[in-house]
C-alpha cells in the first residue's frame, strides 16, 4: 500500500496534501507559522486530527515527538555524525537507513521493512512515495517520515 506526499511550492507554512494510490487526498499537514519549534498537525480526508509531529526546544540536535490521537507514539533524534544524516527512532524498535538527503531510504523493524521512501522525479514541488508493508503501520509510519524530513531541515 502506497502513499503520496506533495509538498505546495511557495508556501509560508510547512504544508503537505498526502494521497492514497486512486489520487484521493487521504491527510493533510498544515504547519504551524509562528510557533517556537517545528508543529506539524496532520488531518485525515474528514478535518480529524489524527497526529502531530512537534519539535522539542533546547536540544543539542534536533528531537521531534509524535503524537497519535493526542497520545505520545515516540521520538525521532537527529544523531551526531559527520558524512550524512543519522536518526534514532524511539518506537517499536524501528530503526531507519539509507540516504535521507536523496529520499530513498528504509524505515525497518525485527520482521523487515516497514516503509519505503522515495522521491519522485520531475514533479511540480517535491513529491515522495512512502510503500508500506502493512496497512497498520501508515499513520505512525508516515508521521514517522514527516518527523525526519522536519529534522533534516533544522538549521539549514
Amino acid at each position: 500500500m502506497k502513499l503520496l506526499i506533495k509538498q505546495r511550492v511557495f508556501s509560508w507554512t510547512d504544508t503537505f496534501d498526502i494521497y492514497d494510490e486512486e489520487g484521493n487526498v487521504k491527510y493533510f499537514v498544515k504547519g504551524e507559522f509562528l510557533s517556537l519549534g517545528h508543529k506539524l498537525h496532520v488531518y485525515d480526508n474528514k478535518g480529524e486530527e489524527v497526529g502531530l509531529v512537534r519539535e522539542k526546544l533546547f536540544q543539542l540536535l534536533p528531537v521531534f515527538e509524535i503524537m497519535i490521537h493526542g497520545q505520545e507514539m515516540g521520538r525521532i533524534q537527529k544523531k551526531l555524525t559527520f558524512l550524512k544524516p543519522r536518526y534514532e527512532i524511539d518506537y517499536k524498535n524501528w530503526k531507519v537507513q539509507g540516504d535521507f538527503l536523496e529520499w530513498n531510504y528504509d524505515v525497518t523493524d525485527n520482521f523487515g521493512t516497514v516503509v519505503h521512501i522515495t522521491k519522485e522525479p520531475l514533479h511540480w514541488g517535491d513529491t515522495y512515495v512512502l510503500d508500506f508493508a502493512s496497512e497498520e503501520d501508515e499513520l505512525p509510519g508516515m508521521l514517522t517520515v514527516i518527523a525526519i524530513d522536519a529534522a533534516n531541515c533544522v538549521n539549514q
